[in-house]
């Protein structure tokens, strides 16, 4: 009981105290106010009514680089994820083998010349000799027809020569465009043989989506205005440069393939990467928020939720698709009216202070 009444007297004195610095003119200080949250209203709006079809990516310009000869590969100057430019050499092939038959073309050829040459004179030195009366009709004709047939012969020469210098090239074997290398098929001493597969390449300034669409929506398709793609590896969306639809469809599936052009300097972007297609097809309805007001909780996606008189609650919503690049569909958890804060860290923090 004692205690009690010390404790009651005290505070009597603290607030006597304070009146009285207050009647004096002395500041007092206010306990700290709890910040003002951001909010903006969930509201409907018309947005695109758009049809989303499951894409990969794939590059305009991939190839697979493979041995056009026979021999042993002595150089590999790459590797997989590295950047090659134009005219770069990958492989080298051992080139004993096409050297020796370069080589003999070559022999071919000197004697195909000099055979010429020799055919040459006798030609003409027949000829002065038929007009001299020397010699008949019939030895300038054969000698003629030797000639011909030495000049052909060093065609057919010349003509084996060219195509054993195309062939000693193959051995060095060079990147017809600029790119990256996305598989290596061939390692060092590995015997190469024609049609073997050395390298595949990708040239990633240039992309596309490809995606399959049912036949039913391909009237809306070829209508639309606008096309967009998502990259949900990325956490990106980018606006569609082309979109083409392919004049097949697919017997089994009956579903046609449209492909939409990506602009260049896509970071992080590889062929094989799953992708979303949104067609535009129409003018819709939707409930929206800001994605910024979007939390996420390992799988689950929420918002807080501030009422008017200040109160917070967290609110678990079902999400639809992303209608611009700053806004989400929900189709549960909030109504349209409702004010969610847009910075749900902030939010939880408030949420914590006022002990919920």
């Amino acid at each position: 009981m004692a205690a009690m009444n010390i404790r009651g007297i005290l505070q009597l004195r603290a607030a006597l105290v304070g009146l009285l610095l207050v009647a004096a003119g002395a500041p007092v200080l206010a306990a700290p106010a709890t910040p003002t949250l951001r909010t903006a209203p969930v509201q409907y709006r018309e947005v695109e009514q758009t049809y989303a079809a499951e894409g990969v990516v794939e590059a305009v310009k991939q190839s697979t680089v493979a041995a056009q000869i026979s021999g042993r590969v002595v150089a590999v100057n790459f590797d997989v994820g590295d950047r090659v430019k134009k005219g770069q050499v990958i492989v080298r092939i051992d080139p004993s083998e096409v050297n020796q038959a370069y080589a003999a073309s070559q022999a071919q050829v000197a004697q195909a010349d000099a055979g010429l040459r020799n055919a040459k004179a006798n030609f003409d030195r027949t000829q002065r000799l038929v007009e001299q009366k020397f010699m008949s009709a019939a030895a300038l004709d054969k000698a003629r027809a030797d000639y011909l047939a030495a000049k052909a012969q060093l065609g057919v020469a010349e003509a084996g020569g060219g195509q054993a210098a195309a062939t000693r090239s193959y051995a060095t074997v060079i990147a017809p465009y600029s790119g990256v290398v996305s598989a290596r098929h061939v390692e060092l001493g590995e015997m190469a043989v024609p049609g073997k597969p050395l390298m595949t390449g990708f040239d990633p300034s240039e992309l596309r989506v490809t995606a399959s669409m049912p036949q039913r929506e391909l009237d809306a398709v070829r209508k639309l205005a606008s096309a967009s793609v998502e990259f949900p590896a990325l956490n990106q969306r980018v606006p569609a440069s082309k979109v083409t639809i392919l004049p097949a469809a697919d017997a089994q599936t009956h579903t046609t393939q449209v492909r939409l052009d990506l602009p260049v300097g896509i970071e992080g972007l590889y062929p094989g990467m799953f992708a979303r297609a949104y067609f535009a097809i129409g003018k819709t309805k939707k409930l929206l928020i800001p994605a910024s007001a979007v939390a996420r909780r390992s799988e689950v996606s929420g918002a807080y939720v501030v009422a008017a008189n200040g109160e917070i609650q967290f609110r678990q919503l079902r999400l639809g698709e992303a209608a611009a690049a700053d806004e989400v569909e929900v189709l549960a958890g909030v109504a349209a009216g409702e004010q969610v804060a847009l910075d749900p860290v902030a939010a939880l923090a408030a949420l914590k202070r006022a002990g919920k």
